[in-house]
């Protein structure tokens, strides 16, 4: 610790032990004359004796020094000098590495929100979910949850939620919005506060229909609102029923459904009034979830244990409504929503891609810096000569390269803050409530740090064996001259893993590209083209029994009555959206037994009017559609598409005319054979779909389909809908878009997708290209001399340019096979995702190895010009 006092006064300190050793060095140099040697030898003796006084300052110097901070200071000074020297391979390298880092936080971001981050509740490390045995989410009966609740004894409580839509009227214009319906203990369960007012609570709860309250959360409050603190109290119609606002949550809390942000909450005990069906049907499984807090020491294990006693219980207490009722317990995040393994599949592949972009800018770089060091192998070979030892020399260099990596990561990380804000704003389905929270949090900052870091440590150590290796005498004697043979070098061998995970990119987004334009010019089944959509419920507004027909056929009646309005049409649902169809099970005519292991098929089922197929753009294929006649008190009867009427009777021709049963045991006759199409997603097998009359199976979910004639403006079709259907009742909530609209949610996963590694493709090529070039331009300029020679000897171009760029084509040529060998490999996740994503179409092939080629003609452009300029006359003048 001596150093410590003498680091306020060091400058005076070099300046006096530099006085010392000058004295010296002339004390000597005086001796010598004395002894009679001339002064210039003298003074030249002195110093030869004295040794490299350099050298002996800097290590004399260290007695005074921090002993770490001081050398790290001076290596950052020298390569920040090094850096400033070559401001082009500066900005280069840290705009590559902030492409790299950039990609890499943004979905490493994604992937924390999806997956790491825990719900935005108090204390949430003890806050777990009930899962039941391999199912993704733990849906229950509310009976069920009851005892659940009661008879545990390792939760402080469990809630129950689950989500509703529901038709909102404040007074004003009415909306369909989406509600939480949870438990009344759902707040206490959760230890939340009110921001304003008061929330409901299990004392609230006499049964059904005994607490009309309506909690708002605080988005919906701000929005529909506007921060009116005198919400408090007021009543509000939900589906026509009176409730009254008592209270609003937190700022910071959106619900126990991750990314699904619901408008307000209602008790679960107001279900029968609001949705119909009575809560007390144990076999009823509702979208009720269950969650709460672990009692302080009970480990997840004993819970679970817990838990399977009680499921235990009811399984042997109600057989038949209740089977393997086990359980486990999970974090809530996106394993308790509506996302699927595709979705996580595609994350995970997301994210190893985006590692690869990182892995092939340490390769670029990394090659760079190799270069960099061969041509600084003289500047090397002098400071080895004059002293310097090998390991300063290399952390010299480590230190350039994490000055390049923390820079681009600095840079990088700032990029990605931005656009994950944007995200975070961003509603990505219409009509549903997607929120995604993916700001970043510290686990994201960390991890940029970190990549940064480990980059800059990967691509530094590249050229430590060219320097360990590096003969300062020979080089100074000699100079540096470009290596040549049929070995691949450290740099070559990284360029070709570049171009490899290059062309695994642009093979990726070529297919997912390929895959989404086969996605858009798909049969779907139905026609979008001057078609618009009218979609409400009629429960939302009150309306039941035989109000709910009567409305409805006079809805159709004054849409058709509309200028410029073709046909209308109604179903209770519409293929490939997000609330698309109902499945059900039906049976063969000869089936006695209608259990569900004896059904001949599940089939989706649509409910629609008789000229629901013209306006939806459906063919017939055989048969008739519906009429007006086809109602209760007629024969029931349906039409089917052709691979029901293929799997159920053998063939179109069997099917037409022939009979088949639900469930219930009713029998409907086969009066149409429709087209197939897709009804749940693009990407689904041929699907089983059946169209029933909409008089002898009503329901209150009505969507309009209007088909205009063409040349008739969609929106002033949609305005004119909207008129007439506020004139038959102005209080009911009605949503009237294109029927592209709900395509929307369905095609978000493709959409995402071809975008995500279109851009990731993009940020490969861009690597592979400066990556290309620099190796050809590299090998031209080691190489000029002897290309002089050649032209002066009479080579021809075609000669030149193989000696010149052979390797580097040779390169490009075995890093893009490989590459597209593991790109065909990794796109089989895509077609969980994008419709038809083959890498087997000789599209995508034929484009990979065009964009590749061009790749390469683009990168050495420029120094294939510089090799054909040659002037051999001037380079062997120049030595």
């Amino acid at each position: 610790m001596k150093w410590v006092p003498n680091v306020f006064r060091r400058r005076g300190l070099y300046d006096d032990l530099a006085e010392e050793i000058r004295l010296h060095i002339e004390e000597r140099a005086e001796q010598l004359v004395g002894e009679g040697m001339a002064p210039e030898a003298a003074a030249r003796e002195a110093r030869r004796a004295f040794g490299n006084r350099t050298l002996i300052e800097e290590r004399s110097r260290e007695v005074w020094q921090w002993p770490t901070a001081e050398s790290i200071r001076g290596d950052a000074r020298l390569a920040w000098r090094q850096l400033r020297r070559s401001p082009g391979f500066a900005f280069a390298a840290v705009g590559t590495m902030a492409l790299a880092i950039g990609a890499n936080a943004v979905v490493f971001s994604v992937m924390n929100a999806f997956l790491l981050r825990p719900l935005d509740a108090p204390q949430p490390e003890s806050l777990y979910q009930l899962q039941r045995g391999d199912e993704k989410i733990g849906q229950i009966s509310y009976p069920n949850y009851l005892d659940l609740r009661d008879r545990n004894r390792s939760f402080d409580e469990l809630a129950a939620y689950g989500v509703l839509e529901l038709g909102f009227d404040s007074g004003k214009n009415p909306v369909s919005a989406w509600a939480l319906e949870t438990s009344g203990n759902y707040f206490d369960a959760l230890r939340l506060r009110p921001y304003l007012g008061r929330f409901f609570h299990a004392s609230d709860e006499h049964g059904d229909d005994s607490a009309p309250y309506v909690v708002l959360f605080h988005s919906f409050w701000h929005t529909h609102f506007q921060d009116d603190r005198g919400v408090i109290g007021r009543v509000v119609r939900l589906n026509g029923q009176p409730f009254t606002v008592i209270g609003v949550a937190p700022p910071e809390f959106h619900g126990t459904l991750m990314f699904f942000n619901p408008a307000f909450l209602v008790p679960i005990v107001e279900h029968p009034l609001l949705a119909g069906p009575e809560l007390t049907e144990r076999g009823t499984r509702f979208l009720f979830q269950t969650l709460g807090h672990l009692k302080p020491g009970v480990t997840t294990a004993q819970a679970e244990s817990d838990l399977d006693a009680t499921g235990a219980y009811l399984q042997a207490t109600y057989p038949k409504d209740n089977a393997k009722m086990t359980f486990v317990l999970r974090r809530p995040n996106l394993y308790g929503d509506f996302l699927g393994d595709p979705v996580r599949a595609f994350l995970a592949g997301l994210m190893l891609l985006t590692g690869l972009i990182l892995l092939a800018a340490c390769a670029n770089l990394g090659s760079l810096f190799a270069a960099r060091a061969a041509d600084r192998s003289r500047e090397v070979a002098l400071r080895l000569a004059l002293g310097s030892s090998r390991r300063r020399i290399l952390r010299g260099l480590f230190t350039e390269a994490l000055m390049i990596s923390v820079a681009g990561g600095a840079v990088g990380l700032a990029g990605s803050i931005a656009l994950l804000r944007a995200l975070s704003v961003w509603e990505p389905i219409p009509n549903f409530p997607i929120h995604l929270a993916v700001n970043p949090d510290a686990k994201v900052y960390a991890v940029a740090a970190l990549l940064a870091l480990a980059s800059g440590l990967l691509f530094g150590a590249v050229p430590v064996g060219q320097v360990l290796r590096t003969n300062p005498y020979e080089v100074v004697k000699g100079g540096a001259s470009a290596r040549r043979g049929g070995r691949i070098s450290v740099r070559e061998a990284l360029l070709v893993a570049q171009i490899a995970i290059c062309a695994v990119l642009v093979t990726s987004s070529l297919v997912a590209a390929r895959g989404l334009f086969r996605s858009l010019h798909a049969p779907f089944g139905f026609e979008i083209e001057n078609t618009t959509v009218a979609e409400t419920d009629l429960g939302m507004s009150g309306y039941s029994g035989d109000r709910v027909p009567a409305l409805q056929r006079r809805m159709i009646e004054a849409l058709q009555a509309l200028p410029g309005v073709e046909s209308v049409g109604l179903t209770d649902a519409l293929p490939l959206s997000p609330n698309g169809g109902s499945s059900t099970s039906v049976f063969s005519d000869r089936t006695v037994d209608l259990r569900p292991a004896n059904a001949a098929g599940h089939p989706v089922a649509f409910d629609v009017s008789p000229e629901y197929f013209r306006a939806a753009g459906t063919a017939l294929l055989s048969g008739r559609t519906f009429t007006w006649h086809d109602d209760k008190t007629s024969t029931r009867v349906a039409v089917v598409n052709r691979e029901f009427a293929r799997k159920i009777f053998g063939s179109a021709a069997a099917a037409l005319g022939g009979w088949f049963k639900l469930k219930d045991g009713t029998r409907i006759q086969v009066v149409g054979i429709a087209e197939d199409g897709k009804y749940g997603s693009l990407t689904e097998d041929p699907k089983l779909a059946m169209f029933l009359p909409i008089l002898q199976w009503p329901a209150t979910s009505t969507v309009l389909v209007a088909r205009s004639r063409s040349g008739f403006a969609t929106q002033a079709i949609g305005e004119a809908m909207r008129k007439a259907l506020r004139r038959l009742d102005a209080g009911l909530p009605i949503l009237i878009e294109t029927r592209s609209k709900p395509l929307e949610s369905t095609l978000f996963g493709p959409r995402i997708a071809t975008i995500t590694l279109g851009v990731l493709g993009i940020m490969g090529a861009m690597l592979s290209i400066t990556g290309i070039f620099g190796m050809a331009a590299y090998s031209v300029s080691k190489r000029l001399k002897e290309l002089g020679i050649r032209v002066a000897l009479g080579a021809r171009r075609q000669e030149v340019l193989r000696t010149a760029l052979g390797r580097s084509f040779r390169m490009l040529a075995i890093g893009s096979g490989a590459g597209l060998v593991l790109g065909l490999m990794a796109t089989k996740v895509l077609a969980f995702l994008v419709y038809e994503a083959t890498p087997r179409d000789p599209l995508v092939l034929g484009g990979v190895v065009a964009a590749m080629a061009l790749l390469g003609l683009a990168a050495t452009w420029i120094p294939a010009q510089r090799a054909l300029s040659v002037d051999p006359m001037v380079l062997l003048r120049e030595d």
